[in-house]
């Protein structure tokens, strides 16, 4: 393989490494709110996680919730809970999470109480838990260094493989 046939290969190699990884971070730049789980019943605790504000706190707030949920967390990844009230309908409800740089929107929806269900009262006043975020993994710059420190040892390797052959 000729100095540039090596060279565009090796372009299309970092290209499609870091395409994927760029369209994330554009897409992490606007926020992202995950709601667990998916479809809470009325009166169950849901755990939200959002990404993309810069502060340590948010505030999450929706009519589907008995109280506003207070986030807490580092490195653009919050996390905390809420509690649906249990007096909520099923349906889609709008999410509001105020962080210290933007807003981030998003939706849960609300389902239906099964037969035999039923949902616990809850003291709205009382209900500000949190959850660690710990464990959380690497932000978008991390992982897009990441791919690019794989992308440039995929070349090396490339590259001294072909001197190896060459010599021989």
């Amino acid at each position: 393989m000729g100095s540039l046939p090596l060279t565009v290969c090796s372009g299309l190699l970092v290209v499609a490494a870091l395409g994927p990884a760029a369209q994330a971070a554009h897409a992490a730049d606007g926020g992202t709110l995950a709601a667990a789980p998916a479809a809470p019943a009325p009166g169950a605790e849901v755990t939200l996680k959002v990404s993309g504000c810069t502060g340590s706190q948010a505030v999450a707030a929706s009519r589907a919730f008995a109280a506003d949920a207070r986030l807490t967390g580092a490195q653009g990844a919050l996390s905390g809970s809420a509690r649906v009230g249990s007096t909520v309908g099923p349906g889609a409800y709008e999410v509001k999470v105020t962080c210290a740089d933007r807003v981030v929107d998003g939706r849960i929806t609300v389902a239906a109480m099964g037969k035999g269900a039923s949902a616990a009262p809850v003291d709205a006043a009382a209900h500000f838990a949190t959850v660690a975020t710990s464990g959380s993994g690497p932000d978008t710059a991390q992982a897009v260094t990441g791919l690019a420190l794989a992308s440039v040892a995929a070349v090396a390797v490339g590259l001294r493989t072909r001197r190896v052959r060459r010599t021989r």
